[in-house]
């Protein structure tokens, strides 16, 4: 193709652009919205195909799977108590979110309706820390919550393979992105409502939980949500706090990487296991969508 040739294609396809951009903005948008579909579902679809591919095919299988195999989904959970994995972390997960969301509300109540001297730098130091990846904590925390700290004589308990020792570092962690989500909510309730309440008799904290809470209701949930995944996907403290038994409150990651032995590694139970750990969270995800896109779309706005 010569330059005037090039030159004329390129030209003509600039101008229908012009002329016809809603189509063009359209086209953009289906290819950007296919491309990130593919990009954000293939790993669950190889997952699947893994999953359901036979120990002996694993190294000559392609995109689509030559064969199926779905006891695969049954053996992993014979081999493994794998269901007692899950059932731990949605119980530590949970726990989380209730002490996240209580202390969250207290100090967003605080950050968004309250003023006093003080509050922007301490807001902007909440931020800092939560910038902290949680390796940083790991001595500290470790050192604390096995009991080999002791201030006047009193030794820190000793939480290893109890939940509570995996729930402090969860929620000192999760802790921050709570307070900065209800702050924003909270601060955009009108003064007046909670005035009314007030007046009828209703303390501060009454009116937190009566008045404020339910009307921040796509926050709070939007919070609980963002809490209870990264709870539940979470391994690193899980993995210092615990011996990795189930009756010790090991966590889903614990239960998938059974798979993974010594001298050899069963992918394709391994890939099972992971899909049948994200149910919980495909099914969670599924029923609060509404309150998840209420909670994002409206927490950037201003009444």
């Amino acid at each position: 193709m010569s330059n005037e040739e090039y030159t004329g294609t390129i030209g003509r396809i600039v101008e229908y652009a012009v002329h016809n951009a809603t189509d063009v903005y359209r086209l953009g948008f289906y290819v950007g919205l296919t491309s990130f579909i593919m990009i954000t579902l293939f790993p669950f679809y190889w997952l699947l195909v893994l999953a359901v591919t036979p120990s002996d095919q694993l190294y000559q299988m392609g995109v689509l799977p030559e064969s199926f195999d779905p006891n695969v989904f049954i053996t992993v959970f014979q081999q493994y108590p794998l269901h007692h994995y899950i059932f731990n972390s949605i119980v530590l997960a949970s726990i989380t979110v209730v002490v996240c969301i209580t202390l969250g509300s207290l100090a967003g109540y605080a950050f968004g309706r309250v003023d006093f001297p003080g509050k922007g730098p301490l807001l902007l130091l909440l931020l800092v820390v939560s910038y902290f990846p949680g390796i940083a904590f790991l001595i500290p925390l470790f050192e604390l919550l096995t009991g080999s700290v002791s201030v006047l004589g009193v030794s820190s308990p000793d939480l290893y393979n109890t939940p509570w020792g995996m729930v402090f570092p969860f929620t000192m962690l999760s802790l921050p992105i709570t307070i900065f989500i209800l702050t924003t909510f909270y601060e955009q309730i009108p003064d007046g409502l909670e005035d009314a309440a007030r007046v009828e008799g209703t303390t501060r904290l009454g009116a937190l939980f009566r008045v404020i809470m339910p009307l921040s209701a796509p926050g709070v949930v939007t919070a609980a949500i963002i809490v209870f995944i990264g709870v539940y996907r979470e391994f690193f403290f899980s993995f210092i706090m615990t011996d990795g038994s189930p009756e010790n409150w090991a966590v889903l990651v614990y239960g998938i990487l059974n798979f993974q032995q010594q001298y050899t590694t069963q992918y394709n139970l391994m890939a099972a296991a992971s899909l049948m750990g994200i149910i919980p969270i495909a099914v969670l995800v599924i029923f609060a969508q509404d309150h998840i896109v209420r909670g994002l779309t409206s927490g950037g706005l201003k009444e």
